[in-house]
């Protein structure tokens, strides 16, 4: 869109981020707007407004759309900028709000230097959490002991949960691709007339492992026969995103070090999940209907065509400074308590080391597969925590077959759960009695838990030579 209203309009980074992607020199994009080649770099230092009609020359000269490259003026950085200030190490600085705006409009090469510091911080401290994490059963207190460094699963989630699982700039791109397209009619439509993409479906024999291939050389995109509806729209809606929203998550992965070029990959793919996520469910349709329904996320995964682990993902994500919704955490888990996909947005304390704590409903869900088990958990601190529980299938498709069951639990904490259908009186489970849990039993000085599978850090072994305790391991309580 062009500036309106005699409004101001400086651009100079997507200016600059735009003349690099096009292999330009500030000399040749001053040729080809038919101006000087100090007037561009005076644009890209933002010392001189867009004009509509510069922008009109813009999009006519090198083919592109007028509101990817005037952006929002400044607002999803005001926005990011204004959430990260309400974090408490800032709560002593008083800064107005028209100074952060001041600041992403006219210095947005500061404001992006202040985002990318900070979410490297965090990035820091999260993995300085872990480092610091339980001793390994053997008794090692060296800071680090059981800890690998270069694990690429770690690392990834430490990216993710230092930007809370949101990426706004995918997201906004995801919405407009959502708009060019409707459901997997729309995406094979769309990968036929812009890509030159022929979708052809194939039994499981001939994909040999494989649920989707993209063939170039015969032009086709080839998916397995079996898939379900759910997982057909997300495997088009990811390759989709992989043809089109290369930029987007290219930028997103730009300012994050990886150690490994497995982390970066492994990042890289959650992104791509992300986008199809984004587009298959829309941010702001599917934060709309979030609240309107409660968060029941049953209703809101046949409202989308997704499935309920889509649906409970993308919940997760729901973070966009500026329209934050409930925050949530997720864990998946297979019958062996393996963990095999961790969210955290909503604070919950996940252990780094060892298992999770097995009174919690999410291991015992096995037992009752497809039926949604809400819990209220209590940590030994006191704070609480809102969680349900379901299992969900992997695989399947035809007989024979193999079908992975995990169980997936997504929560809230106890302030937040008012708000979700679950909690509301005639329409779901009340406040019970909150179980007491722990993070995991080597961090747990819980001394009467019977599940109790190892001795508290330390604490001491009762002897056993008079009483025996009905509790695996006697310590003392105090």
């Amino acid at each position: 869109m062009a500036p309106s209203g005699g409004r101001s309009v400086f651009i100079g980074p997507r200016l600059r981020r735009l003349r690099r992607d096009l292999g330009l020199t500030q000399a040749d994009m001053a040729a080809d707007l038919e101006i000087s080649a100090p007037y561009v770099a005076l644009l890209e230092r933002n010392q001189r407004p867009m004009t509509a009609d510069m922008l009109l020359r813009l999009a006519r000269t090198y083919t592109i759309d007028l509101a990817d490259l005037a952006g929002d003026g400044g607002a999803d950085s005001t926005a990011r900028l204004q959430s990260i200030l309400k974090e408490p190490m800032f709560s002593d600085i008083d800064i107005p709000s028209l100074e952060i705006s001041d600041l992403a409009v006219s210095y947005p090469g500061m404001a992006e230097a202040f985002l990318r510091l900070y979410t490297a911080y965090r990035e820091e401290q999260l993995a300085l959490a872990e480092r610091r994490g339980p001793a390994p059963a053997g008794g090692a207190t060296e800071e680090g002991a059981g800890y690998d460094a270069n694990d690429p699963v770690a690392e990834v989630r430490r990216f993710l949960a230092a930007r809370k699982n949101n990426f706004a700039a995918i997201d906004d791109a995801a919405e407009r691709l959502a708009q060019a397209t409707s459901g997997a009619s729309g995406f094979i439509e769309r990968l036929k007339t812009r890509h030159k993409l022929q979708v052809r479906y194939m039994p499981p024999d001939v994909m040999l492992g494989s649920v989707r291939r993209l063939d170039l050389h015969r032009r086709q995109l080839l998916l397995e026969d079996s898939l379900d509806t759910a997982s057909l729209n997300f495997q088009l809606a990811q390759q989709l995103a992989y043809l089109e929203l290369g930029n987007e998550i290219n930028t997103a992965l730009e300012d994050s070090k990886f150690t490994s070029k497995s982390a970066e990959l492994l990042a890289r793919r959650a992104l791509a999940g992300y986008a199809a996520a984004a587009t298959v469910m829309p941010y702001a349709a599917f934060a709309r209907a979030a609240e309107t329904r409660r968060y029941d996320l049953e209703a809101l995964a046949r409202q989308f065509g997704v499935s309920f682990e889509q649906c409970a993902h993308r919940v997760t994500t729901l973070q966009r400074p500026g329209a934050e919704k409930v925050p949530f955490f997720l864990i998946r888990v297979d019958p062996a308590g393996n963990v095999s996909k961790l969210l955290d947005g909503a604070g919950f304390p996940f252990a780094k080391h060892g298992g999770a704590c097995p009174l919690w409903s999410v291991h015992n869900v096995f037992r009752t597969p497809r039926e949604l088990v809400t819990q209220w958990l209590e940590l030994p601190d006191g704070q609480r925590f809102f969680s349900i529980a379901r299992t969900v299938t992997a695989g399947g498709g035809s007989f024979g077959a193999q079908r992975i069951e995990r169980a997936i639990a997504v929560g809230c904490a106890a302030e937040h759960a008012s708000q979700l259908i679950y909690t509301r009186d005639g329409a779901g489970p009340r406040a019970d009695a909150p179980t007491p849990v722990g993070v995991a039993c080597r961090v747990c000085h819980r001394p009467r838990c019977t599940a109790r599978s190892a001795l508290p850090i330390g604490r001491e072994l009762l002897p056993d030579d008079f009483r025996t305790l009905s509790v695996p391991f006697g310590f003392s309580a105090e």
